[in-house]
């Protein structure tokens, strides 16, 4: 088993204070947003035997389990992070496993560089993902019905939306919301900025339902993506709820501090709230343009403490152990490789102490439990 130092990320929108006050550390005074623990080879976490790519390198079977190299290849299926978000992220989507493989072949036989800000693919994998709130956590995920984004829009009383009002409630809803949301990327960037001013007036002056959206126009003024945010549910996360983001739901992260799992992936198309690249014809071949719920997860507990949160897929499996003060110790051992997460307490995982925010990877086979008094979130694959 191995103890993981995890490099921080200092992202823009991040924040500048809630990684460090649960590690329990000064602040930099610069943004801290996601910190990685994982095998990605952006930023791969350090152990005692090497970078954790080094340490699976050395020995695939070893470390992953041979069912969880044979699925999945000699490499961690998966990213954990600590994500803190201080500031709206990019709105997004991410294309599914088919679209990834052709994306990533059309990029590379167009000879476009992997780190070209136009490329689309960085790799051939797909990008699932889940976040879990350990704060209210506020988000965007999915489509509104189209009836009731056209309320929200009408609701500004901003002249130049009124034809996207129209089409909300004149077509089906498929078809409704991808000829508005293709309206609003491809329109006259300047009329949209001042579509935008205007609506982000409104939208500070009502209050209540507008209050995140005027928020988002705050940190991205005139940018398209403040509109076409108003055609996504809002949600607004408790402490151990989640969120699980499939291919082609459009989603961003406004608030919080959560842990997030993901396929180990950088493949983003991005709608809006951004100054980097949209490319809004490939966007729209990913997009899945389906309203509904966004489907707050729960976690399923089972009778050996252990709280699941179920997803249909898998390159990752999250859950999460609360541990109460005098309770007994939980075998993990597991044929397939872990990573134990503390966030909250003092817990003990194997040989090691882990206070908020530490970490310990745990090979396949390993023999492990954990104890103490605190919260640990269990990250594996399912073989």
């Amino acid at each position: 088993m191995d103890r993981l130092d995890n490099t921080v990320r200092p992202y823009a929108w991040g924040s500048p204070t809630a990684i460090p006050h649960l590690l329990g550390v000064e602040p930099t005074g610069e943004p801290q947003a996601e910190m990685w623990m994982g095998a990605h080879p952006g930023a791969p976490s350090r152990t005692a035997r090497g970078t954790l790519v080094d340490v699976i390198d050395a020995n695939p079977e070893a470390e992953l389990g041979e069912a969880a190299v044979a699925k999945f290849g000699p490499r961690l299926p998966f990213l954990l992070k600590i994500l803190a978000a201080g500031a709206p992220l990019s709105l997004q989507v991410h294309p599914d496993l088919e679209q990834a493989k052709e994306g990533y072949a059309d990029e590379e036989r167009r000879g476009i560089p992997v780190d070209a800000p136009h490329r689309n693919y960085k790799d051939a994998n797909h990008k699932p993902e889940l976040i879990c709130a350990l704060t209210e956590f506020d988000g965007l995920c999915g489509f509104r019905p189209p009836a009731r984004a056209a309320d929200l829009l009408a609701g500004l009383g901003v002249d130049t939306l009124k034809p996207y009002v129209d089409l909300l409630h004149a077509r089906p809803e498929d078809a409704a919301l991808r000829e508005v949301l293709t309206a609003i990327l491809s329109a006259d960037p300047e009329e949209m900025a001042h579509t935008v001013a205007e609506a982000t007036a409104a939208a500070t002056r009502l209050g209540g339902d507008y209050a995140p959206y005027a928020d988002i126009a705050q940190h991205y003024p005139g940018d398209p993506g403040v509109i076409a945010a108003m055609l996504l549910n809002y949600v607004r996360l408790q402490p151990g709820e989640a969120l699980f983001l499939g291919a082609g739901i459009p989603h961003a992260y406004l608030n919080g501090l959560g842990v997030e799992i993901m396929a180990n992936s950088d493949n983003v198309l991005r709608c809006g709230l951004t100054p980097k690249h949209v490319d809004v014809p490939e966007l729209l071949r990913i997009v899945r343009f389906e309203a509904g719920d966004p489907g707050v997860l729960r976690p399923e507990a089972s009778p050996d403490g252990e709280e699941v949160y179920e997803t249909p897929i898998d390159e990752f499996r999250l859950s999460r152990y609360v541990l109460p003060e005098g309770g007994t110790a939980h075998a993990l051992t597991l044929d397939t490789p872990q990573i134990l997460l503390c966030t909250a307490g003092t817990v003990r995982a194997g040989e090691h102490e882990l206070h908020a925010g530490q970490s310990v990877f745990v090979p396949a086979g390993e023999k492990t439990e954990i104890s103490g008094t605190g919260t640990v979130f269990r990250a594996t694959v399912v073989v």
